[in-house]
């Protein structure tokens, strides 16, 4: 007999996926580096910003896949209570929400916590300080 706490199947699969995603935090933190290093020599060279817009793009999708790997270690490290089943009733989901909640304040948890935050933070940066296309000469 197990002692173990018991989660159903469709919890483990969730948290054996995020687990999976988030080993691969290193290498997407890795490839969002040199995106960002990419878009910042396009950048250099380029007295327009119409030159550099593929590697803007590189770079936003590479930070949000590191958001990504972020934010499914942050959910491993808080645990298997973070985790509702598709379908489950909203009594569930919402318990879940709470237990996620508290578990951002465990010192297990603080610093994937401050990763996704600083992450989040220079996505949103990065986007809103880009401009795609030169601004009209008026």
């Amino acid at each position: 007999m197990p002692l173990g706490r018991r989660m159903s199947k469709d919890v483990a699969e969730l948290l054996e996926a995020d687990r999976v995603l988030a080993e691969t935090y290193r290498e997407r933190l890795a490839g969002a580096t040199e995106a960002e290093a990419a878009l910042r020599a396009a950048q250099g060279a380029d007295s327009t910003d119409t030159g550099a817009r593929a590697e803007a793009v590189a770079f936003d999708q590479a930070l949000t896949a590191v958001l990504q790997a972020a934010e499914a270690a942050e959910r491993v490290a808080a645990g298997p209570k973070v985790y509702a089943a598709e379908g489950a009733d909203a009594k569930t989901r919402r318990a879940a929400e709470i237990a996620l909640r508290r578990s951002k304040a465990k010192t297990a948890v603080r610093p994937w916590t401050d990763e996704v935050d600083r992450l989040r933070t220079a996505r949103e940066a990065h986007r809103l300080s880009y401009r795609d296309v030169p601004a009209a000469a008026v």
